[in-house]
């Protein structure tokens, strides 16, 4: 499980609800190997740290405090001490206290083993997604590759699969068969992607990354957008749903052509009626792909009414959200409905539609792009 993150404050750690079962962990992101265990009763401050014992590599872990018992600054400076303590080889300042392992801990490896997938795979979350603030979505596109799909080698050395990229190309085959070949390819990706961040410090390892070896699944993209044609049956789809706030969401994705996953977490203080904008701090690829999206009166007309509705049905969401929800989050979380019996086209389908109709109305395709938060191909552009 992929622990998440934030900073680790007195404030924080009193907001973070005890787990309903099992246990959770949240990492400071602050200092490295610092974390959280949330369990049923307790909040435990423990350290992570890896050392060297009889000349194998160890993950230790060792609690160091009970939240309550102990401020987070104190706790801060515990961990840094045991963390230096476990580098060196010597015994944490106390033994660990969890109810039960914080998370599947890997095996010790000889030192020739090398570095295995689940280490790289840590090193490259946390230095490469979390550091440059990839989307959480994309974060959790790649840990579901590493966690579920590559579960049974998250303890094998990577030099291994480096010496041997037939065991990549078999696993491919195996990974299209039982999931098909969309998740096939992405899984490969992911792992090509932590081979070439784990090499650059590894230097030992093989320097042709194994799934170059991979003959790749021909993917095409779907066209499921729809045509002038088809648009008065999709809005008496539309006004037959029975929450306003998806109405409003599904007609907002059309009119704006802008992802899914950004307008979900879209917040009123990032709303300009003055300008005419919606800024989008955080969209696919991170915060410096952050644009704004120009409002036309239609626009702007859908979305006070989402901002009255969601304050109307969650008022304490809706202060925040502009599409308001009454899960955990505060905000839209699902935007899938029905095809067959209530809505026949969402998401990706109405960004689709704006970019079809978009070319029908003699819309440049540049403006088309920059409007979808395109990346944008050459100097040039």
């Amino acid at each position: 499980m992929t622990a998440l993150q934030m900073s680790l404050t007195d404030k924080s750690l009193d907001k973070l609800p005890m787990a309903t079962e099992g246990q959770y962990v949240v990492r400071d992101t602050e200092l490295k190997g610092f974390l959280v265990v949330v369990g049923k009763r307790r909040k435990t401050f423990t350290v992570k740290g890896e050392g060297w014992q009889n000349g194998k590599r160890k993950n230790v872990y060792a609690a160091i405090g009970v939240v309550g018992d102990l401020t987070a600054r104190d706790a801060r400076l515990k961990a840094k001490e045991a963390l230096t303590r476990i580098a060196k080889g010597l015994p944490a300042i106390e033994p660990a206290e969890v109810e039960a392992p914080i998370e599947p801990t890997v095996e010790a490896q000889p030192a020739e083993a090398g570095v295995t997938l689940w280490e790289a795979w840590e090193r490259y979350l946390e230095a490469h997604l979390v550091r440059k603030r990839r989307s959480a979505r994309t974060i959790a596109s790649y840990a579901d590759h590493v966690e579920r799909i590559f579960k049974a080698w998250r303890d094998r050395p990577l030099k291994e699969l480096g010496e041997d990229p037939a065991l990549v190309t078999a696993r491919h085959d195996e990974i299209t068969r039982e999931n098909g070949p969309f998740i096939a390819n992405g899984a490969m990706r992911t792992l090509r992607a932590i081979y070439n961040h784990a090499r650059k410090s590894h230097r030992y390892l093989p320097a042709d990354n194994p799934v170059e070896a991979v003959d790749w699944n021909e993917e095409s993209r779907r066209d499921t957008g729809m045509g002038l044609k088809a648009l008065p049956a999709w809005f008496d789809e539309l006004i037959l749903l029975e929450n306003p706030i998806r109405r409003e969401f599904h007609l907002f994705t059309l009119l704006s052509g802008c992802r899914p996953g950004a307008l979900k977490v879209a917040e009123t203080p990032h709303l300009s009626f003055a300008r005419r904008m919606l800024h989008i701090p955080a969209p696919k690829g991170g915060s410096k792909k952050a644009f704004d999206i120009p409002l036309s009166r239609p626009m702007i007309r859908c979305l006070i009414r989402a901002i009255r509705l969601s304050r109307m049905m969650f008022p304490e969401a809706g202060e925040r959200w502009i599409f308001g929800a009454g899960g955990v989050d505060g905000h839209l979380a699902e935007q899938r409905e029905d095809r067959e019996q209530t809505l026949s086209k969402y998401g990706n389908d109405l960004r689709q539609t704006f970019r079809t109709i978009g070319q029908a109305a003699e819309v440049p395709d540049l403006d088309i792009h920059i409007l979808m938060n395109h990346a944008l191909q050459g100097v040039n552009a």
